[in-house]
């Protein structure tokens, strides 16, 4: 992954001029595209979505039809997810640098809201977690522990809410922090027993998150010389966020809105500065807004705890503001260090779920996951082991790579610190790169993960080789998973008739795109259209 070494100061303002009347046209089709598609994978979802165990959908006439065409409620989502992901690339083209005109963040904003409106009121997709969640904040409802008791032996096998979990879940503890539960808890006390209630309070959480990360990522993509709007359609409209955050109602959308919306709070009153400078004298407010973005930081660890990468980060920032020396280091990571502990004692205390979040950090590592490269080596040494006549050791070597992923990336994140408090890297970008590396070197890695090193790194990197590769990544793992989440009943044929009936109706979706907006599909040169990916932006 390429990342943007220091050469200008940190805080760049970007400029362009608004588009003209036949782009704002372009732009309104390449909206239309999206949303038709974002309908289409409601539609779908109803029988291809992560449903719960009684349906609600069954006893609605019309709709219920595609329960009972699950090889067309498949087809229909793949065509709009497909069909989002290509609207999603278009979109991309009026948020290039370097072009003299680009949208603004209102249109963009407005874009986004048109393709998430359609995935609010829908069944989960890609995953049963949001399930999970409704589970576990149950426990917290009925006042007992959800970090030593699963949902099968606080709730019983019989609860409604229990038969949503999946199977290895039911017998599982969380790793979540207790922010998270305490707001659970409390939205299970309107949801009750009603499933479809508690995902649509749960996907509100989600979608607070994604409003923290959209007013987070413009303003921080401003700070660091990146024009917003290319920080909003790589960082806040990517297809992860929509299909996975939105659709999926993680709360990895709280924490990292949370998260970047503390690291914008604490640089608010910080001056800007380039190496060799002379510090400038202390802002008002400044210290202030150090500890507030602290303490907003702390709280996103409070509800998943990879958002604590960026407290180290945040701390070299803040030195490097000032003389930038090893003590400058210590003189801002020790007060840092005093809020964190003091909000997270608070919030822990305060919540009455205590720290037993911290002994269920291990859990994910329950899963496998197919798109991580340690899991791989696992099924690899098994392999090998059962090929040298040694026996099958796959499960004892989960822990092992495990730890050592988590070893390498820790080295990774030390590397990186370092490099950014010499000045070689922006703290920011050797935040994204640090979370990156945390997230794909682990067993359990899934799509919405990368969102962790993506959303950061849109924020501030401004080299095209960047975005080319996220723009790759992001279409690979948006296109990668099935709307729900797994297998299709193990009949792969669903699957494949599927996928050739969405091709054709994507395709016709481009026909009409290109009669009616020619310019969007075709490479003219020497327009605002052009197909290079624009220079690297000041400061990269």
């Amino acid at each position: 992954m390429a990342v943007s070494r220091i050469s200008a100061p940190e805080i760049a303002g970007t400029s362009a001029l608004p588009l003209e009347e036949g782009e704002r046209r372009a732009l309104d089709v390449v909206r239309r595209l999206g949303t038709v598609g974002a309908l289409l994978l409601a539609a779908g979802s109803l029988g291809a979505g992560a449903a719960p165990v009684l349906n609600p959908v069954q006893d609605i006439p019309v709709l219920r039809l595609f329960i009972r065409i699950p090889t067309v409620s498949l087809a229909v989502a793949f065509a709009g997810m497909a069909m989002m992901v290509i609207a999603w690339l278009l979109l991309g083209r009026f948020a290039r640098p370097g072009n003299a005109r680009m949208a603004s963040n209102r249109q963009l904003s407005r874009t986004l809201a048109m393709w998430l409106t359609p995935l609010v009121a829908i069944p989960p997709l890609f995953s049963r977690d949001v399930y999970a969640y409704l589970a576990q904040s149950e426990i917290v409802h009925r006042g007992m522990d959800p970090y030593s008791l699963g949902p099968a032996a606080a709730l019983g096998v019989g609860d409604p809410l229990t038969a949503n979990v999946s199977l290895l879940w039911r017998e599982t503890s969380p790793p979540y922090g207790p922010l998270y539960f305490r707001l659970g808890g409390w939205l299970a006390g309107i949801s009750g027993n009603n499933t479809i209630l508690g995902v649509l309070l749960h996907r509100g959480l989600a979608l607070i998150g994604v409003a923290l990360i959209v007013w987070a990522a413009a303003r921080l993509a401003k700070r660091f010389g990146v024009p917003p709007a290319t920080a909003l359609w790589l960082g806040a409209i990517n297809p992860l966020v929509l299909f996975h955050l939105v659709a999926g109602a993680h709360n990895d959308s709280l924490a990292i809105g949370l998260m970047m919306a503390g690291l914008e709070l604490g640089l608010r009153r910080l001056p800007a500065r380039v190496k060799g400078d002379s510090p400038p004298p202390l802002a008002d407010g400044e210290l202030l807004f150090i500890a507030l973005g602290t303490a907003v930081i702390t709280v996103g660890v409070s509800v998943k705890l990879y958002a604590i990468v960026a407290l180290p980060f945040f701390a070299v920032m803040v030195a490097r503001r000032w003389h930038g020396r090893v003590a400058d280091l210590v003189r801002a990571a020790v007060p840092m260090f005093v809020v964190f502990a003091v909000v997270l004692v608070a919030v822990c205390l305060g919540s009455g779920l205590g720290f037993g979040w911290v002994a269920n950090l291990g859990t994910p590592g329950l899963v496998r996951s197919l798109l991580s490269p340690v899991a791989e080596l696992v099924s690899l040494g098994g392999l090998l082991g059962i090929a040298l006549g040694l026996g099958n050791h796959t499960e004892g070597l989960v822990p092992i790579l495990n730890v050592l992923g988590y070893a390498t990336a820790a080295a990774i994140t030390l590397k990186f610190l370092w490099a950014s408090f010499r000045w070689r890297y922006r703290p920011i970008i050797g935040l994204g790169v640090s979370l990156g590396a945390v997230m794909v070197l682990q067993v359990t890695l899934q799509p919405w993960y990368l969102l962790w090193a993506v959303i950061p790194l849109a924020a501030a990197a401004g080299t095209s080789r960047f975005r080319v590769a996220a723009t790759a990544v992001s279409v690979v793992l948006s296109l990668a998973s099935y709307p729900n989440g797994g297998t299709y009943g193990g009949s792969s044929f669903v699957v494949v008739q599927a996928i050739v009936a969405a091709l054709v109706v994507v395709a016709l979706a481009v026909v009409i795109v290109a009669r009616v907006e020619p310019q969007l599909i075709r490479r003219p040169d020497g327009s605002w259209f052009s197909a290079a990916a624009g220079p690297p932006t000041s400061g990269s």
